[in-house]
């Protein structure tokens, strides 16, 4: 049952409320551009309180992580054989050891598929839900005509009802815009951004210290020197030099470095509203609580991992703990590769894998205890996955024909399977989840109607996700 300003719609009665919305100006003697603001549609209730999207930039292969096939003809099959789980019929990686243990707290999907055979182009697919404008191959930069994350879309919703009032943002990513971290190349990548929703819908963005990746391109075993965390896009004081800047132990020093200068400067004249919200954000003393990480005892910190991608899954944590809303963190490709396995195989096994299996599996593990699992949506997942038969090189190409991805939390049964594959893990057996569907999914998780229409730089109004269908069956007959 929809209610358009109390007007009761039923589904039944051959009029869609997309069609009410977009049935022309003046309706009840308001505007479209009114009446979009100020619709009393009912929502989904809300499962989640908050979303942890964990995005592993690259296309992490399906045969080596949820959807082994042991069976398969070893060039196919790969080196790696599954481990046994608590979950029946999941394949799991032995490298995945720490999460095969906590199979009964997710779900694995194994039919996530689409047609743009691109990191960047999928990457920004899957985490907006919109194919991207550039063909294949065509580019690389974010754009503003870019289509707006899950995640500006949430700090979107969130600001229609608060202002900038908030003390914490409903956005961020950690721990680094993507892209950033690469050390040759410098490959800014599309897809966490507002687009054109508008820069002020864009996230907070914290960025690590630019360093040589050669003798430890996956941060493993580093120190809080190393660690130590800055808030992107923020300039500062020019009386701080870089190198001293780099010794921060934490992101609590670096607001504190940061809202010293801007109290020395007493105004906020000349800059947007997104520059006026970070600035707002700094002085919140709930946002500064918690970014300091070294409020963590050492115990949970080594069980996270003292790594980067570790240490970034307790920062989201923490942040969702505060209030967050959404909280992206990329496993980045430090090196120009990583989860690119065209042929490093062997850095799969040694790092990859190891790291991800480490802090994903605290993850859920501490968000349990806390009692934050039940409300908080958990989704780790690439932007492809890798072609069932093996290159020469023992790698793996590119392939979103297929590959999966772990969801948990919020209600989602652990313990469960979605969808499956073929015998060589190439297509899927039923209906596939694209990236519009997850998006969907991640929408109707958090109370957001999917068909959520705003208006675009054109001041025309677009649903959030075009022709995406919630995975309302992931909560089994609850959903």
């Amino acid at each position: 049952m929809f209610s358009i300003h109390g007007l009761p719609h039923s589904a039944c009665d051959g009029v869609t409320r997309r069609k009410v919305l977009t049935a022309g100006a003046g309706l009840f003697g308001l505007s479209l551009p009114q009446l979009l603001a100020a619709q009393t549609i009912s929502q989904p209730s809300a499962r989640a309180k908050s979303v942890i999207f964990m995005m592993l930039f690259g296309g992490p292969s399906q045969l080596e992580t949820f959807d082994l096939k042991p069976n398969a003809p070893e060039q196919i099959r790969g080196p790696f054989r599954p481990v046994a789980c608590r979950t029946p019929d999941l394949l799991i990686s032995e490298h995945l050891p720490r999460l095969a243990e906590v199979s009964d707290k997710y779900c694995i999907i194994r039919n996530f598929s689409h047609s743009f055979n691109d990191h960047s182009g999928g990457g920004h697919y899957l985490q907006t839900g919109k194919r991207w404008h550039v063909p294949v191959g065509g580019g690389f930069s974010p754009t503003p005509k870019d289509w707006p994350s899950i995640g500006s879309v949430v700090e979107y919703t969130d600001q229609q009802q608060s202002g900038l009032s908030a003390e914490l943002p409903a956005y961020m990513v950690l721990p680094n815009s993507l892209g950033a971290l690469q050390e040759k190349g410098q490959y800014p990548r599309p897809g966490e951004h507002a687009g054109w929703l508008g820069p002020r819908y864009n996230p907070l963005t914290t960025s690590v210290p630019k360093r040589s990746l050669q003798d430890n391109p996956y941060w493993r075993d580093c120190s809080d020197d190393e660690l130590s965390f800055q808030i992107a896009d923020l300039k500062a004081p020019d009386d701080v030099s870089a190198t001293r800047l780099q010794r921060r132990q934490s992101l609590l020093q670096q607001f504190d470095l940061e809202v010293q200068n801007f109290e020395q400067s007493k105004t906020t004249d000349g800059f947007d509203a997104f520059r006026q919200r970070a600035f707002s954000l700094m002085t919140s003393p709930r946002t500064r609580a918690a970014l300091d990480i070294r409020k963590e005892s050492d115990r949970l910190r080594d069980l996270y991992g003292r790594h980067l991608f570790g240490q970034s899954a307790l920062m989201a944590r923490r942040l969702v703990e505060a209030g967050v809303r959404y909280v992206t963190v990329h496993y980045d490709c430090v090196d120009g590769y990583s989860w690119d396995s065209h042929r490093n195989s062997d850095d799969v096994r040694r790092h990859l894998l190891p790291t991800f299996d480490q802090a994903c599996a605290a993850l859920l593990a501490d968000l349990e205890d806390r009692g934050l699992l039940s409300e908080t949506l958990v989704v780790a997942v690439g932007e492809m996955g890798r072609t069932p038969k093996a290159n020469p090189q023992w790698g793996r190409d590119h392939w979103s024909t297929l590959f999966s991805g772990l969801i948990a939390g919020a209600g989602i049964p652990g313990g469960t399977l979605h969808g499956a594959s073929d015998k060589d893990a190439a297509y899927p057996l039923d209906t596939p989840v694209r990236p519009e569907d997850l998006a969907a999914t991640v929408y109707y998780a958090m109370g957001i109607d999917p068909e959520l229409r705003v208006l675009n730089a054109e001041n025309r109004p677009v649903p959030i996700v075009e022709d995406g269908v919630p995975v309302s069956s992931l909560w089994g007959s609850a959903g």
